[in-house]
């Protein structure tokens, strides 16, 4: 991680934006960026250049590029609150996620590329939030291993990377997907078939 650097003042034409918009526009073209080219790839120069925006409002509004990657990462929680609820059957959160392979390309490879890049904890800018997140899908499946409703045999830890790896999967391994369907795996069409296919597994194991 490295230290903060100052906070530069905006100019006075610059103040004049609206800074609800200019944020929005930012992390936008962040979110594409970071997916198209991965945190160690991304540069703030063509982040601003996306956004329409001068480099130094990415300094000013988010701190930098670590401080940029952990607001998109915000916004991810915030969006798996609204995707699943903890009551939720786990075949539908499932499905759900996997049906993000329409919407949310972007965020699903960036945990990909984040996966590529990953060389310790020190070096991953979401490593806590998303292991925050994910412990909530561990304790989900213990709670349902403890209740009867999964086989004894469950790792909660494992099966949780498993659905998410599978989850991902029409994302993460399109090649495979178009080579083996000869359908285009960013197609709505495909991203359901997938995704129910995928929860009625999940259903399978008796959860």
């Amino acid at each position: 991680m490295t230290a903060s650097k100052p906070r530069r003042s905006p100019k006075p034409q610059e103040r004049q934006r609206d800074p609800e918009r200019t944020r929005r526009l930012i992390l936008e073209a962040a979110g594409a960026e970071f997916a198209a080219k991965g945190y160690a790839g991304a540069r703030i120069a063509a982040i601003a250049t996306r956004a329409g925006v001068n480099q130094q409002l990415i300094s000013y509004y988010f701190d930098g590029k670590e401080g940029l990657y952990r607001a998109l990462s915000e916004q991810w929680t915030e969006r798996q609150g609204e995707l699943v609820s903890p009551d939720m059957p786990l075949a539908e959160q499932v499905r759900r996620h996997a049906l993000e392979g329409t919407t949310g390309r972007d965020g699903m490879r960036l945990v990909a590329w984040s996966g590529l890049e990953y060389e310790g904890a020190e070096s991953d800018p979401d490593h806590e939030p998303r292991t925050r997140r994910l412990l909530g899908t561990v304790e989900r499946i213990s709670a349902l291993k403890e209740a009867g409703s999964l086989p004894e045999w469950i790792d909660p830890e494992c099966l949780t990377i498993l659905l998410m790896s599978a989850a991902m999967a029409p994302v993460t391994l399109p090649h495979v997907a178009e080579g083996l369907t000869g359908t285009d795996p960013a197609s709505p069409e495909f991203v359901r078939r997938y995704a129910d296919q995928l929860a009625k597994l999940v259903e399978h194991l008796g959860a």
